[in-house]
């Protein structure tokens, strides 16, 4: 158990920020799953500016440190090459 000061402060903000983490992370998982379920209609126009609504997200969650840099990469370059096949 937390015996200082600082150490309760430290659990209190980490309990925020895995709030705010969780609710990046679930908002980019929605936005994946919207590509994914135009890939799965076959409708390239849809997915196309579903995955260009994706991309933003995607980045962002790096920005803020809840996706590692490859990890986002990756997906993109995934997701890209699906929709890419669509055609």
């Amino acid at each position: 158990m937390a015996n200082t000061p600082q150490a309760k402060k430290r659990i209190r903000r980490n309990e925020r920020r895995a709030e705010i983490n969780g609710a990046r992370v679930s908002r980019i998982r929605t936005f994946i799953k919207k590509v994914e379920l135009a890939l799965s209609t076959g409708d390239k126009a849809a997915a196309s500016a579903a995955l260009a609504a994706a991309q933003p997200e995607l980045a962002r969650g790096v920005s803020k440190g809840v996706l590692h840099k490859n990890t986002a990469s990756r997906k993109f370059a995934r997701l890209t090459k699906r929709v890419a096949a669509l055609g």
